[in-house]
């Protein structure tokens, strides 16, 4: 089992919701919030002034982004990020009109943690692509499109766990809560990794061992 992957996921989700903390009281910070009966997830969903926002976290550590209106490159490889923040967006548009009875777009942003450069060839009509650094600084300079009664409506129907999968699963973690969680979480996945890794080495003394033993033997004779 591989669990570098999800380490690093964690470990990207964990360093955003360290900047998401930097938000003033007029935002809502929802963590791992469940749009499906499958297990799966947006990283954080944001309510706020702007209006509402789903964060795609991504990391790349060292690496070579390549942004344009249509595609997002990592080190010249080609992503689906662009298009899957589009659906996650769509869904928890969808269900937050259902739940507040009042049409919301969220607006699908990517965040990058850890790339070496961001080149933005075009940028994307749709999607907002950013550092993990910039994200807090962008948000509070985007223009109010929400006041405080519809915030205060619209944060009541999301905190709802029926808002998202009918009440018969979990309900998204808000805030603090979740970010701790987050925390535990990377926690385990750093001692899987370790545990693996000594696995490993343990694996290449042995057969190292062996080898020695052998060759020694046939010297002798």
């Amino acid at each position: 089992m591989d669990s570098r992957p999800w380490y690093l996921g964690a470990l990207g989700e964990l360093r955003v919701a360290a900047q998401l903390t930097k938000l003033g009281p007029d935002w809502t910070v929802l963590y791992s919030v469940p749009v499906g009966g499958r297990g799966s997830d947006v990283d954080h969903v944001l309510l706020g002034p702007a209006g509402v926002f789903t964060i795609n976290t991504k990391f790349h550590e060292d690496a070579r982004i390549w942004v344009a209106s249509k595609r997002l490159l990592v080190n010249g490889q080609k992503t689906d990020y662009l298009c899957n923040s589009r659906y996650e967006a769509q869904r928890v548009s969808h269900r937050v009109t259902a739940a507040a009875g009042v049409q919301i777009d969220a607006h699908p942003t990517i965040v990058l943690v850890g790339p070496r450069s961001i080149t933005i060839r075009e940028r994307p009509t749709d999607v907002a692509v950013l550092r993990d650094t910039e994200l807090v600084r962008w948000l509070n300079r985007l223009p109010t499109t929400l006041d405080n009664e519809a915030r205060g409506r619209i944060t009541a129907a999301v905190t709802r766990r029926e808002s998202w999968d009918g009440g018969h699963g979990r309900a998204p973690e808000v805030d603090e809560a979740a970010s701790a969680d987050l925390r535990r979480k990377v926690t385990l996945a750093h001692r899987v990794r370790v545990a693996w890794a000594t696995a490993t080495l343990l694996g290449i003394l042995t057969i190292a061992g062996t080898f020695a033993i052998n060759a020694y033997s046939t010297l002798l004779g």
